[in-house]
């Protein structure tokens, strides 16, 4: 066997900046505290990255794995049941009963799934103020799960979606210091694919829609700027049912200027949906909207719409002939939307919605401090007082606890409890409300500081370390370094106002089958 003495080595990109033995399900979660004594150093150098990781010889490493085995350390969790057989339970049909607690092993690899879809929309978006394509998504369409480490999930991505800037959420958009900019209006909002491989299609028991919504993962700030002022949603001829004015603008916004807001995000997403729906006509559909923070927000408000307007009834003539499309929402850390009448018609319309939350976390605590779904006399001070900043959450929740995991530091950064990726952790060990911490899938737990420092020191993960190569410069033959031009995306197809013509055509016929 080689000698592991301390050496150095060039990591290409974020992807594969740490040993690959910690990729090994069996052991991955199992070598952030081993016995210091067995542990040789590799130093990793790259252009993103300088420090020095904890590295054990095979020797040692299948010593602690017999030692671990010994102690009937318990394997991944196994699925007595197949998804295709109970996936209606699995997207709520009767509210998760009996699925939560204990965590359904099928339920909790889907929501897991699902909030790997919603991080997507942070691995690709450009944050950096300094380059030109701030605001939009790195990557192109056809390549896009693949440059997020999501290749083989079975998923085509079909478009993406834009909103306006041009709305009083100051902290939220990223906006370019460059003059020469891609939009001066406009920043990517997330994307809407399919499933389409045949083999993902039988295992999920249909063929599901996803929506998946961006939030923001480096401010907090965006949910001070709310006006807390609730608006109605006017996409039914009930004035009562109001949500944030922030999130309607946001929503419903469009900038008639730029090619990327001619549409609104509401506009996107509609017609969207109606397309892939009226595509695959007659197979069996799901519809999943995902979202984290802000993105949370979006992801139950676009919820409510296609149901309001009813997108995911299915047939022409009779009730007999009428059915209905699964639509759930998967909501990570999200704010409160709408009043108790918006809450009231979102389980009225069938919508079923998971939220998952750390406990830890302010942001689910928002708007609504005065007067929410806990306090008592909700209704009648909505109701018979008017009062104007009266919130309500929808759907079901599930509660996590940053402290109950051994991996994770206390921190006085609200950040970190707001963090995506460790809630993606903490359902991973999420045993039941006074369970144990224990890793049932052996996510790794290194995702933790893709955009945080909220790992203990002791697990020798760099914080902040997902990034691309050299911030995406490269070198030219002439020994320049600079950044690449990326290949224009489509604004918006270009049968985009068909299809919404389409939705609110449609829309009102079926309003007349009830």
């Amino acid at each position: 066997m080689a000698s592991l003495h301390s050496f150095s080595f060039n990591i290409p990109t974020h992807k594969n900046f740490r040993p690959s033995i910690w990729n090994n399900k069996r052991t991955r979660s199992n070598l952030f505290f081993l016995n210091k004594s067995y542990t040789t150093f590799i130093s990793i150098k790259s252009s993103t990255t300088n420090t020095t990781l904890p590295f054990l010889s095979q020797e040692k490493i299948e010593e602690k794995i017999e030692e671990i085995d010994d102690n009937n350390q318990e394997s991944p969790e196994e699925n007595p049941e197949q998804l295709d057989e109970i996936w209606t339970e699995i997207q709520g049909c009767n509210n998760w009963e009996n699925l939560l607690e204990p965590m359904n092993p099928l339920l909790r690899q889907e929501i897991i799934r699902y909030g790997e879809m919603a991080q997507a929309c942070y691995d690709s978006f450009d944050f950096d103020p300094n380059s030109k394509y701030c605001g939009t998504c790195k990557y192109e369409g056809a390549n896009f799960f693949e440059r997020v480490g999501l290749s083989g999930r079975g998923y085509t991505l079909t478009r993406y979606l834009y909103a306006t800037s041009n709305i009083n959420l100051p902290n939220f958009f990223q906006k370019s210091k460059i003059s020469s900019v891609w939009s001066q209006h406009a920043n990517w909002m997330g994307y809407v694919a399919v499933a389409t491989d045949e083999a993902e299609i039988h295992r999920l028991g249909r063929r599901d829609i996803t929506v998946a919504w961006r939030g923001t993962v480096t401010y907090l700030e965006w949910i001070h700027d709310l006006k807390n002022i609730l608006h109605p949603a006017h996409f039914r001829a009930d004035p009562s049912i109001k949500i944030e004015s922030g999130f309607f603008d946001l929503y419903t916004s469009k900038e008639t200027s730029c090619e990327y807001c001619s549409f609104s995000a509401r506009e996107q997403v509609l017609a969207e949906v109606r397309r892939l729906i009226h595509r695959y006509r007659g197979e069996k559909l799901s519809i999943t909207i995902t979202g984290h923070s802000l993105g949370a927000a979006l992801a139950l408000l676009s919820a409510y719409d296609i149901a309001e307007m009813k997108l995911n009834l299915t047939g022409d003539h009779g009730d007999d002939a009428v059915s209905k499309i699964p639509l759930t929402v998967f909501s990570f850390a999200g704010p409160r939307v709408g009043n108790l009448k918006f809450k009231e018609r979102c389980d009225y319309l069938g919508i079923k919605v998971l939220r998952i939350v750390n406990a830890h976390d302010k942001v689910p605590k928002m708007p609504g401090i005065i007067t929410n779904e806990k306090f008592r006399h909700q209704r009648y001070i909505e109701d018979k007082l008017s009062f104007p900043w009266s919130y309500a959450h929808v759907g079901v929740e599930l509660a996590l606890d940053h402290t109950r995991s051994p991996f994770l530091k206390k921190s006085g950064d609200l950040r970190d409890a707001h963090n995506l990726e460790a809630h993606l952790h903490l359902l991973d060990g999420y045993h039941g409300k006074d369970g144990e911490f224990r890793s049932a899938g052996g996510r790794d737990i290194a995702l933790v500081n893709k955009s945080c420092g909220f790992l203990k020191s002791e697990c020798e993960v760099p914080p902040n370390w997902w990034q691309d190569e050299h911030k995406g410069m490269v070198r030219t033959g002439d020994g320049r370094w600079v950044l690449p031009e990326r290949p224009r995306v489509e604004s918006h197809p270009p049968d985009t106002a068909h299809h919404f013509a389409q939705v609110i055509k449609y829309a009102r016929a079926k309003l007349e089958l009830f």
